[in-house]
């Protein structure tokens, strides 16, 4: 769906916009862009328009696009699609967590490998038994470059949601029984954490055929807390970018060699 100028929609690009480029990498907060564009070369401010904030750069010669998709399902997937209709066929997702396991500590990488649809968008692409999962070349690129600069990281199922208080004030919800038995559920099932958009990523991906793949920064876990281990919370997002980057420069390599 084009505007008047011939530009998507939503996002405010056209083909001629990305000069090319076949990668992108999206979060969902419009003010993490610009500072996600500078680990590349060359950055370029392309236009803000909504949620949607967009930069141009480049890794090993190649256009790269960075924008953000707003908060939820609904503005991801329009992201997703508008990206795949301007010529885009890889994604990848820089995000934020809270941590669910464990083992996944405040500033730890949490890299989705799958999603738990517990969210109203993906509905509408497709039935709930088709799973939500990454593309594998993508998600393990991003695990061994995560491994071998040194970070420690997690790969598994997170869970997606659409509501950020039905989470941490399940109790007050009118559904809280349900709410709370099937946190208790993911949590028996060893699901990592709790985010918002990767379950929309993978299957609108999915559909478009198109290539995605998620890394996050769990910035609490509310379950250590309960059980009292406590930590510092974190939003340094420098580990998660620099993994995506340096994944991009690989696969990029690779393909280009």
């Amino acid at each position: 769906m084009n505007n008047e100028n011939g530009k998507m929609y939503h996002i405010g690009l056209s083909k001629e916009d990305i000069k090319g480029a076949e990668y992108a990498i999206i979060a969902g907060d419009p003010g993490r862009i610009p500072i996600i564009a500078n680990y590349l070369n060359n950055p370029v401010k392309l236009v803000t328009n909504r949620e949607y904030t967009s930069y141009l750069g480049e890794i090993n010669n190649q256009k790269i696009l960075v924008i953000s998709h707003g908060i939820g399902g609904p503005s991801t997937a329009i992201c997703v699609e508008e990206l795949s209709q301007i010529g885009i066929k890889n994604i990848i997702r820089i995000g934020t967590c809270g941590g669910m396991d464990l083992n996944v500590l405040a500033g730890d990488i949490v890299i989705a490998n799958a999603a738990i649809r517990q969210e109203g968008t993906t509905k509408e692409y497709m039935p709930v038994e088709f799973p939500a999962v990454s593309n594998f070349e993508l998600t393990y690129t991003l695990k061994t470059t995560a491994s071998k600069m040194g970070y420690r990281n997690h790969v598994g199922i997170v869970q997606c949601k659409d509501s950020f208080y039905g989470q941490h004030n399940p109790e007050r919800m009118p559904v809280s029984y349900e709410l709370e038995n099937k946190w208790h559920s993911w949590l028996k099932g060893h699901c990592l954490a709790s985010e918002m958009e990767s379950a929309t990523l993978f299957i609108v991906s999915q559909i478009l055929n198109i290539k995605s793949a998620c890394i996050l920064l769990s910035v609490w876990n509310q379950e250590r807390r309960n059980k009292g281990l406590i930590e510092e919370n974190t939003f340094d997002m420098d580990s998660p970018i620099k993994v995506a980057v340096e994944s991009l420069k690989k696969i990029i390599g690779d393909k280009y060699e």
